[in-house]
């Protein structure tokens, strides 16, 4: 099981990389420097928050698992 601040750490790291192509994306269509970065801000906040809450309730399934050893020599 992972860390809370592991799982803010990854989140925060992906969505900068996301955030960046968000924003990239925006400014092709729209060629507008300050609304390609309001998307982009707006994109890494809701999306920081998604992830987060995606990778804690990961951590309650057990699909794909593999049970430690109930003991090692």
């Amino acid at each position: 099981m992972e860390s809370h601040s592991r799982s803010i750490a990854k989140a925060v790291s992906y969505r900068c990389l996301g955030s960046l192509s968000t924003a990239l994306i925006f400014y092709l269509f729209s060629k507008d420097v300050s609304l390609s970065l309001g998307a982009g801000a707006v994109d890494t906040v809701v999306k920081i928050g998604v992830y987060f809450l995606h990778e804690r309730l990961w951590n309650h399934v057990r699909f794909g698992r593999i049970k430690p050893p109930e003991y090692e020599i």
